[in-house]
């Protein structure tokens, strides 16, 4: 059920007010010279970012750039992060959409991970699992953000760069097929509509089967944008984004006593019947920049997305109510439906530049936002009834199962409506006391609210509060190739409900502490970082009254390196290396086992070492560019079960391989091949009967041409 039909957002009008005077603007636009505009490379200013380079920040963050993701033949966000050692896979919802934990910390293993797109939120809601299309770079931004951004996990903030519109003429349409009835055709084209108009269209369409039994993903993006130079120092920026995917949903294979081949990694546990999840997104961002005197400028944006899960599955049951042991191999069942619907609405504005001070220059930033989100959830759901020796259970044999037999009746299990808006006002001076040493001052007011209504049972809780995240670095110029910086920030994220007395909680809390360094040697440049970080007041079970309190606590400590350069004139390298030691710090109850965790508990999913390792030779082929890229991956063992401390995920090593040429007339070709080596296995888990195994071997082909 959608109760958000009705209601828009001013956004709406003026983004179709923008579309259709668009031949308006372009006849307004008279006396530039067309050739000066087709040499130039439109760049649009971040938010939240100042005038402060990257490698003046104290504060560790990877990019990950377009041609790095296109080298390596990624056309999916989640692999594009396996780049950045500090991410790690998570849970989720059987690839319904992304998730990932950054320097450990998960967030909300039953939601999508929080994700910027341009500096809005793009990772609430259910807008399905991300394509590259349109990805300009992807930036992992380590540390908590919440002095900036407001709510965010301690581990980092992940921000997504769209391509945008150029005044010059350029475009490209890729076709690709692959193992697997792979087949994928991803086009761009951008240039000039009028001397102040640009205007950018860029889409994907993709099908494909899986080498899971009944298994298939079918998606299409769209993403038009517009940009119009009002003037010689201001502009307007429109993009909008359509995603829409279709697969089922599949929560993977099943492991008895540790013993992954209990099944084939192809074996689909669910119902074929069921028929796809049906994840769709319309997003639009309206940005406007203007430079004003004295080197200062102003950014201010607002956007509306509206997001919508809907559709059946089949999923093994959890709780006690499951039969499944060595000499049972019946596998009992849960069938669900789910209705979920999202728009969230974000407003900001922001002021930055430099002053002279006391003899110091002062690199200012000061900034408000606001954002309304709204989440409405329905789900039917049947379950074994324990009581009943009549229930079977909806079960599967797991070595022979046989799909089709009756659907059982389900009964509404979620009814909710959930209402989240806060208010935030943040400032930042990072001062230049002299050629070498600068000081990061920062803070951020966050006033909030939150609304959940159980339209189940006609209870309704609420959560408010004030909050404030300040912000500390140092950074000093060792040599002018070095650069040592520390810092120091603390953040916070709203929870939902009551304890058992209906007083509301208070929010996670965290703190952070990194000292680290940046390098830029000739053709090298990197970072290493070493981190403290603790998040407490995390909700766990209440057993004495069957609700939730705030007892727990996790810290994660580790070492970051990354660098990249070039070897060579024609080979290069990028290294992405994490430690990683994530524990919790005291014992609890876990909220969605009723199980004690004890103190200094290993984290799901999370592994103590992480590698990536990729490294790119270019050189001629019969007298044309070419280039061979390949990718090592190692991923340690990991707990693969939040209760079950004995089931451990197996450390596994992959290679991938990319060649790519020019043929000549614009016309490229390229030939990728994942997992090299054929490894079997298992990326990320929730539980010892959910759990994931990796792709075998696949080959993909593509041929592309550009004009």
């Amino acid at each position: 059920m959608n109760v958000f039909g009705t209601q828009r957002l001013p956004l709406v009008l003026a983004v179709s007010s923008i579309i259709s005077t668009a031949p308006a603007m372009a006849d307004m636009a008279e006396g530039v010279d067309q050739e000066a505009l087709e040499e130039v490379t439109v760049t649009y200013q971040q938010a939240y970012r100042g005038n402060v380079s990257a490698y003046q920040r104290p504060q560790a963050m990877d990019e990950l750039e377009r041609d790095a993701i296109s080298n390596a033949g990624l056309t999916d966000f989640q692999d594009v992060l396996d780049m950045s050692a500090t991410v790690s896979r998570q849970n989720n919802l059987g690839g319904m959409w992304d998730s990932f934990s950054l320097r450990g910390f998960p967030g909300n293993e039953n939601m999508p991970s929080g994700y910027l797109i341009n500096g809005f939120s793009g990772g609430r809601g259910y807008s399905g699992r991300r394509d590259v299309s349109n990805i300009e770079r992807v930036e992992v931004i380590k540390g908590p953000g919440s002095a900036l951004y407001g709510r965010s996990e301690p581990g980092g903030t992940v921000n997504v760069v769209t391509l945008k519109p150029q005044y010059f003429t350029e475009g490209s349409v890729t076709a690709e097929t692959g193992s697997y009835n792979h087949k994928r055709v991803q086009a761009d084209v951008t240039g000039e509509l009028s001397s102040r108009v640009a205007g950018r269209l860029n889409g994907a369409w993709e099908d494909s089967d899986s080498f899971r039994d009944h298994m298939y993903q079918k998606k299409q993006t769209l993403t038009p944008s517009l940009l119009f130079d009002i003037d010689e120092r201001s502009s307007l920026l429109y993009e909008m984004e359509y995603i829409k995917q279709e697969q089922p949903l599949d929560r993977g294979v099943v492991v008895l006593n540790n013993n992954f081949d209990t099944v084939p990694d192809d074996r689909f546990l669910g119902e074929p019947n069921d028929g796809p999840i049906t994840t769709k997104a319309w997003g639009h961002q309206l940005g406007y920049q203007r430079e004003l005197d004295n080197g200062w400028n102003f950014n201010a944006g607002l956007t509306q997305r509206s997001s919508s899960l809907e559709g059946f599955s089949t999923e093994a049951e959890l709780s006690s109510r499951q039969t499944l042991s060595d000499t049972n191999s019946s596998l009992v069942r849960q069938r669900r439906y789910r209705d979920y619907h999202a728009v969230d609405r974000s407003v900001r504005a922001e002021l930055s530049g430099q002053a002279e001070l006391a003899g110091m220059t002062h690199n200012l930033m000061v900034g408000a936002d606001t954002y309304r989100y709204f989440l409405d959830e329905f789900m039917l759901r049947y379950r074994r009834d324990k009581n009943d020796p009549a229930d079977s259970g909806y079960a599967i044999d797991i070595h022979n199962p046989v799909y089709g037999q009756d659907k059982p009746e389900m009964g509404v299990n979620t009814d909710r409506l959930e209402y989240q808006q806060a208010v935030g006002v943040y400032v930042q001076d990072q001062i230049e006391l002299n050629e070498r040493w600068q000081v990061l001052l920062g803070a951020r007011f966050d006033s909030y609210s939150q609304r959940l209504t159980n339209r189940k049972n006609g209870s309704v809780q609420r959560a408010d509060g004030d909050e404030i995240s300040p912000r500390l670095g140092v950074t000093f110029e060792l040599t002018p190739d070095w650069l040592l910086y520390t810092s120091y920030s603390e953040g916070f994220m709203p929870l939902n409900g009551a304890d058992a007395s209906g007083n509301q909680f208070d929010p996670e809390e965290s703190k952070s502490t990194e000292i680290g360094a940046r390098f830029q040697i000739n053709s090298w440049s990197g970072s290493i970082a070493v981190f403290d970080a603790y998040k407490s007041n995390i909700l766990t079970a209440d057993t004495v009254n069957a609700t939730s309190i705030q007892l727990g606590e996790i810290r994660s400590t580790g070492v970051e390196l990354d660098a990249m350069g070039y070897i060579t004139d024609s080979l290069s390298m990028v290294l992405s290396y994490a430690w990683l030691d994530t524990r919790t710090t005291r014992s609890f109850e876990d909220n969605d086992w009723w199980a004690t965790i004890k103190k200094g508990s290993p984290i799901l999913n999370v592994p103590e070492n992480t590698l990536s390792l990729s490294a790119k030779q270019e050189f001629e082929l019969s007298g044309r560019e070419a280039y061979v890229s390949a990718n090592y991956q190692y991923v340690d063992e990991r707990l693969g079960d939040t209760v079950n401390h004995d089931y451990r995920l197996p450390s596994y090593s992959l290679v991938n391989i990319t060649a790519g040429s020019d043929m000549g007339a614009g016309i490229s070709g390229k030939l990728t091949v994942n997992n090299l080596f054929d490894e079997s296995y298992t990326p990320n888990s929730y539980n010892a009967l959910w759990t994931q195994p990796g792709e075998p071997r696949t080959v993909k082909a593509s041929v592309t041409y550009a004009f």
